[in-house]
């Protein structure tokens, strides 16, 4: 069988130069199975990881986090059974998704819920669970509370709207450019322009002057200020990336005047075991319809001889979600 490898680091995306090699059945140790990856999701941290984003990826290697697949050799009972998943090393620090075969512990092993396809399951790992536990360290957000969603078209941001209206929470969007949610939620979304329109001003109209209770910042530095008036008394912000690398300024009299909280999730740092706990979490709410998965349309389903093209699409900002065939 088939499989992605990242030879060595390269200096940019044109040079970007992934290889299909073969892949032999790997034999599990004790307490570990196989997974047949049928489908994985393109991440755009799998993109950064094959550029060399990560200081502790290993070369050459398989890349990929996400998957949906079979389980084909372990544990006898677990033979035949319909999983999905994603780890934060998996692809970075360890062989990935975006080959025929996985090998997981056996505590990784998450069986999918039978209402979502296989092609979707493959892109709900990396950004649900990221939402749910950046979430998770604000609190989760409670009935009434009001999050912010910098972001909020993206992938990441998609989930924690699913999931803050899941929780009778109300969300509030903001996007360069855009002024129309794009996502399922369970409740309406408003949606600030960021290059109409103020977004502080927005939110404390929308709020009526009380800000809101818990920001999600999934772009980082450049959001930073605007996060920080929106936050009401007590808010947590959380930040997952920072598309521009720069310092902030950090006002710490307005920090404890305020009793702000800051919440920093690396998702690199949650395992395929934390991951499946967090996607066995999850589970009830896409059994019961509260969380869909991401629309996958057939256009974006890539056969893995145009992995190049699958992860060009996701560097340059698709805002389909992709998908890669792995098991012909």
């Amino acid at each position: 069988m088939k499989a992605v490898m990242v030879p060595h680091k390269s200096d940019d995306i044109n040079a970007l130069a992934l290889q299909i090699v073969n892949q032999e059945q790997p034999t599990p140790a004790p307490g570990e199975c196989v997974v047949k990856v049928l489908y994985s999701g393109v991440n755009p941290s799998d993109v950064g990881a094959a550029l060399g984003a990560f200081p502790l990826a290993i070369w050459p290697r398989y890349p990929g986090r996400d998957y949906s697949g079979v389980i084909i050799d372990g544990p006898t009972e677990l033979f035949g059974k319909e999983v999905w998943g994603t780890g934060g090393e998996l692809g970075i620090r360890r062989n990935g998704s975006h080959a025929a075969y996985l090998v997981i512990p056996v505590a990784a092993v998450s069986l999918k819920p039978e209402n979502v396809s296989m092609q979707e399951a493959a892109g709900i790992g990396v950004p649900f669970v990221t939402a749910y536990e950046g979430l998770r360290r604000a609190g989760l957000p409670k009935p009434n509370d009001c999050v912010l969603v910098f972001g909020g078209n993206g992938k990441v941001g998609q989930a924690v709207t699913q999931i803050a209206t899941s929780l009778g929470a109300k969300v509030i969007g903001v996007e360069f450019g855009a002024s129309t949610y794009k996502g399922f939620s369970n409740s309406p979304v408003k949606m600030i322009d960021s290059i109409t329109e103020n977004v502080v001003k927005a939110v404390h109209d929308i709020t009526g002057g009380h800000g809101v209770d818990i920001v999600f910042n999934t772009v980082g530095s450049p959001s930073y200020e605007d996060a920080m008036q929106a936050m009401a008394h007590g808010a947590t912000q959380i930040f997952i990336s920072d598309r521009a690398k720069k310092d902030v300024p950090f006002n710490i009299f307005r920090f404890y005047r305020q009793e702000h909280k800051f919440a920093g999730l690396d998702s690199q740092d949650i395992d395929v075991v934390q991951c499946a706990q967090i996607l066995n979490e999850l589970k009830p709410g896409f059994a019961d319809g509260t969380l869909k998965p991401f629309t996958v349309m057939e256009e974006y389903i890539y056969p893995l001889d145009r992995a190049n093209e699958a992860y060009m699409k996701t560097y340059t900002g698709s805002n389909e979600k992709i998908i890669l065939k792995i098991y012909a």
